[in-house]
């Protein structure tokens, strides 16, 4: 075993014999993990065996081995160029379209639901006006109804009256 991985060196912090064999071979090969990296045994504890890690910074020769070229850039030709600036057109105007298909939708939908809101306005408004004509017309039969039958009372307490007095008239004939 040449390189020692994290998960490694954290099970033998649980199982310290294999810490052993795994810190020997280290001990006795070393390998550019281990340049950069220097390892302290901490007393051992009731829980197990306590390890601190103490990772060096990167040297300036290092970087050099570690230094990423980019790949070289291929000439671009005026076609090339101009074929993506027509397929972005595309895309800007595809995009557009489909902005201008949404707004209509949405306008469309906006109308949808103005005209259905109006509907039913107007046949609420239709309804409660029906509402209160019927309630006039039985008002007005009634109040006709009340004065017909306060007419008639008046008539039979007039006719009443004529009676008592002509009887009163007789009376004092009779008597006089």
């Amino acid at each position: 075993m040449k390189e020692i991985s994290v998960i490694s060196l954290i099970c033998s912090c649980l199982y310290p014999e294999s810490r052993k064999d795994i810190l020997g071979d280290f001990e006795e090969k070393p390998s550019a993990l281990l340049a950069d990296m220097d390892i302290k045994p901490i007393n051992k504890r009731a829980s197990g065996q306590a390890f601190e890690v103490i990772l060096k910074s990167p040297s300036p020769v290092s970087d050099a081995s570690h230094c990423v070229t980019t790949p070289p850039k291929k000439d671009i030709s005026l076609e090339d160029i101009q074929k993506k600036l027509e397929a972005a057109e595309d895309r800007r105007r595809s995009q557009e379209a489909q902005v201008l298909r949404a707004l209509a939708e949405k306008r469309d939908h906006e109308r949808d639901v103005l005209m259905k809101a109006m509907e039913e306005n107007s046949n609420f408004s239709r309804m409660a006006e029906e509402k209160l004509q019927l309630k006039m017309e039985q008002i007005q039969e009634n109040r006709m109804a009340y004065l017909a039958s306060i007419m008639e009372r008046l008539q039979e307490k007039e006719k009443h009256g004529q009676e008592v007095r002509r009887n009163k008239e007789l009376r004092e004939e009779i008597t006089a």
